[in-house]
């Protein structure tokens, strides 16, 4: 199993900053997990670029 990336996203929802753990060893992922601040569901968008070892994380509200 690869080491989890620690990544700084906005919050939607409360507009804090929070830090998630992303695994790059997956090239695309959808999940859902809950705002560590206001508990909210977000939807997490990850891709890992080819040839790049940072992830491109986009958030946005579950429902929307």
């Amino acid at each position: 199993m690869a080491e989890l990336l620690p990544v700084t996203v906005q919050c939607p929802h409360c507009w804090e900053s929070i830090e998630v753990l992303v695994d790059p060893s997956v090239e695309e992922q959808e999940y859902v997990e809950d705002c560590q601040v206001c508990c909210q569901p977000l939807l997490f968008t990850v891709q890992l670029p080819f040839g790049s070892d940072q992830p491109q994380v986009e958030v946005r509200p579950e429902n929307e």
